[in-house]
């Protein structure tokens, strides 16, 4: 198993290399460093012009094929060097091995291609052409959230280190696969992990709140668990905030809620307003 880092040269790519290297060093595993070069989409057919049209069609066609070829290989040069930095970076490091792997196509489809090979998969929360100042989400990282089954770490903007981690829990299987994750294997080793609950209390809550303390108490993780009324980003947005939490983990999807078309309106809302990376797992 290797650890599939996805990096495009924006501002996200030193953050998302640097918790490439964090996970990799922790889990004991390689990075495989993915620069994917979007396909352009084919134009569509036009009717075929005659005489003097065709001629300046046919002159302006060509100065368009020798643009898109200039760019083409801009965008190979501009990858080559975002990759071998990254290499760089995570040889000095002492990552090993490395893989730096360069494609023409489409993000998501590759990150299947490479996904039953990945223990972890490293992407930034937003894209070369993001709105930071609206924090929308990058577009690829949607589809990658909808795609993949393997855990993913969403990288925010910046890396520091991580020694504390709060779950956000609500009883449903994602869920209790993150407290899985957090107490019984070596990425999250000696991290203190914060359980956190929101909404009020009932009988079927308690349970799964008790088996969560049982098996972090089992596998001896410092933990702290709480259960606060109110809406879950909002709860969860603040205990962030006042707890100075490293890292947040959670469900792509909610307990009990249908599959939405997007990666999910909680999900989605915490990762966009929570200023630290998010480990998201199903």
């Amino acid at each position: 198993m290797t650890l599939l880092a996805c990096i495009d040269g924006s501002t996200y790519t030193p953050s998302v290399r640097d918790h490439a290297i964090w996970a990799a060093q922790r889990l004991g595993v390689g990075i495989d460093f993915l620069h994917v070069i979007d396909k352009r989409p084919e134009p569509a057919p036009v009717a075929e012009p005659a005489g003097d049209v065709l001629d300046a069609r046919t002159s302006l066609l060509r100065e368009l094929a020798t643009i898109d070829a200039r760019r083409s290989q801009v965008a190979h040069e501009h990858g080559r060097l975002v990759l071998a930095e990254a290499r760089a970076v995570a040889e000095a490091a002492g990552v090993a091995p490395l893989e730096c792997r360069l494609r023409h196509g489409h993000l998501v489809e590759t990150v299947e291609e490479f996904e039953d090979r990945s223990a972890l998969i490293v992407i930034g929360k937003r894209g070369e052409h993001a709105d930071f100042a609206k924090l929308h989400l990058g577009s690829n990282l949607e589809r990658v959230v909808r795609a993949t089954t393997t855990p993913l770490l969403v990288a925010a903007r910046a890396f520091r280190p991580i020694r504390q981690a709060v779950i956000a829990f609500d009883g449903g299987a994602s869920s209790r696969k993150a407290v899985e994750l957090a107490s019984g294997g070596k990425l999250l080793a000696g991290v203190r992990t914060h359980l956190v609950c929101a909404g009020g209390e009932t009988a079927e809550l308690r349970a799964h709140l008790n088996w969560a303390a049982t098996l972090l108490e089992a596998r001896e993780v410092e933990h702290v668990i709480e259960q606060v009324d109110g809406h879950p980003d909002q709860v969860i947005a603040e205990y962030v905030r006042r707890n100075e939490i490293d890292l947040l983990m959670m469900g792509a999807w909610g307990h009990g809620r249908v599959r939405e078309f997007m990666v999910g309106a909680t999900t989605t809302s915490m990762i966009r307003t929570c200023l630290i990376p998010v480990l998201l797992v199903r």
